[in-house]
């Protein structure tokens, strides 16, 4: 497969499933479905698009092969990067560092002042990405979110 033939499409309802199961699929393999996930995942339009956040994804051909959020948080212009996931017989070809890029892009055009996430510090992978990307670790506040969460991270803007 080569990546170039990618394209990063916005939040359709069609995409709803998808967005369910890549997230559902990375979920159980490393750690466990929240009720939080679950109610998010099974609406993303509700908890995410309405609430004025965005949902892109990865496309190959017509294929949904990655997707990511960023939903707003109390903080204004100040998004968290979440629900990142790609399958796993399309990891390894750059498809969520494509899908990352899209979000730093879109996030500097529509003026944002930061990105930041929570993640799991297992997910060597990921972590790495973030860094690679200009990720920085921050204090996680006690009463993070997600329970798995173990790092927080922030992109900031000028």
């Amino acid at each position: 497969m080569n990546p170039k033939h990618i394209d990063i499409v916005a939040f359709e309802n069609i995409y709803a499933k998808d967005f369910y199961n890549l997230n559902i699929e990375w979920l159980k393999t490393f750690f466990y479905v929240e009720p939080f996930d679950e109610e998010v995942l099974s609406k993303p339009d509700i908890y995410i698009i309405n609430k004025g956040g965005f949902i892109f994804f990865a496309k190959l051909n017509n294929t949904i092969v990655g997707t990511v959020a960023l939903m707003p948080t109390k903080t204004k212009n100040v998004f968290e990067l979440t629900k990142m996931a790609v399958p796993p017989k399309h990891r390894g070809y750059k498809i969520g560092q494509q899908l990352m890029q899209h979000c730093i892009d879109f996030a500097k055009n529509n003026n944002f002042k930061a990105l930041m996430l929570y993640s799991n510090t297992k997910l060597e992978n990921a972590i790495y990405i973030y860094k690679k990307y200009g990720f920085v670790e921050v204090p996680l506040e006690p009463n993070s979110p997600y329970i798995r969460s173990d790092i927080k991270m922030e992109l900031k803007f000028l």
